[in-house]
């Protein structure tokens, strides 16, 4: 089967039209990686001179477990400002939620190419379903080392009856027990900004949707030669991320901003990441920051990211508490379902998607 793997169309046909992913490659045993699947020189990752791991330049590891202590509200709006990326210890999502919700999405994408399938743009029987591979194939000159299922929450009834059987209940059960979480986050980053209370109509600006994606990188052949994400920022309030314990995230930071810092997984921990959302909201207080994914030569991983987001229908822009004291804005009121489909209609090019929103 490997042999006839060939030509480019054949690829592709493999991977996006018949829904194998590139799990279906990888379990093909290729010994050499797909040419569609090579990225240029500027974008692979050199783990050898990537991997910075002296104190001084590490994502802030901030414990949580007695959250009502300012220290713990003051290192998280801290790491919003310097870093926009920060790791929890003792959170409060209990850790066998995290183990069942790693474990479901092995298991989804152990599924036979024809049940993942089901879930493609094609044939899911929802907007709020997909599977795919990739980022987004039809904008993109090399292909991404990724499959991914991506749920959009609407309510628990929905996600019952549409979300694959193989994972809808962990996954429920996650996005449920993190819940609290990301209100108690979102209401210290808010408090630096002013704002006093999140109301009704704050919150729903802040969280009122949700996306889930289960990531699956499997192995792969010449890691070297691409990448499982490429370089991008998210388009999220806030991104929750739960890791498994292989590794492979970088976030550009250090002193110089242009380091690629190694972000080592912390067994039960979660990453928190500042979404572009936020960076507009704060007006540039908070950083959404540039980060990618390497593709692993030895070992499957998996990933799974909560985007916490304005809904579809919210304009978003500076918040007037930021403004109160004069600060000039820095960006203008866009419509938030504008700004994540300038998003999506192009490859990951890094923090350009933000300049879409720039006064």
């Amino acid at each position: 089967m490997a042999s006839t793997m060939t030509s480019p169309s054949s690829i592709i046909d493999f991977v996006i039209n018949k829904g194998n992913g590139v799990k279906g490659l990888s379990d093909l045993g290729l010994k050499s990686l797909p040419k569609q699947y090579i990225q240029p020189l500027e974008e692979r990752i050199s783990t050898a001179s990537f991997g910075i791991k002296n104190s001084e330049e590490s994502v802030p590891i901030i414990d949580m477990s007695n959250w009502d202590d300012p220290k713990v509200a003051e290192a998280i709006c801290s790491a919003a400002e310097k870093w926009g990326f920060f790791q929890l210890v003792n959170h409060g999502v209990p850790i066998e939620v995290l183990e069942n919700v790693k474990e479901a999405t092995h298991r989804f994408f152990e599924l036979p190419a024809e049940e993942k399938s089901k879930n493609s743009k094609e044939r899911s029987c929802s907007n709020n379903v997909r599977f795919g591979t990739s980022f987004s194939p039809q904008a993109e000159k090399a292909l991404e080392w990724k499959d991914y299922l991506s749920l959009f929450y609407v309510s628990e009834d929905e996600a019952s009856a549409l979300w694959p059987p193989a994972c809808k209940d962990e996954v429920l059960e996650y996005m449920k027990k993190s819940e609290i979480l990301i209100k108690r986050l979102l209401d210290m980053l808010m408090k630096r900004l002013n704002v006093k209370e999140i109301d009704q109509e704050k919150e729903g600006l802040l969280m009122g949707s949700r996306r889930i994606n289960l990531n699956y990188y499997p192995i792969c052949p010449n890691p070297e030669l691409t990448v499982g994400v490429g370089r991008h920022s998210d388009v999220s309030t806030l991104t929750v991320l739960l890791q498994d314990q292989i590794g492979g995230l970088y976030v550009r930071g250090g002193t110089d901003k242009k380091s690629w810092i190694y972000v080592p997984p912390v067994k039960g921990s979660l990453v928190i990441n500042i979404g572009d959302a936020l960076q507009i909201m704060s007006n540039g207080r908070y950083k959404s920051i540039e980060h990618r994914v390497a593709a692993n030569g030895s070992k499957n991983r998996i990933s799974v990211p909560i985007f916490v987001n304005p809904r579809p229908s919210d304009l978003i822009s500076p918040l007037p508490e930021v403004l109160a004291s004069g600060e000039k804005a820095v960006y203008k009121q866009v419509l938030y379902s504008d700004y994540v489909k300038h998003f999506f209609r192009k490859a990951h090019d890094g923090k350009s998607t933000i300049e879409f929103a720039k006064i």
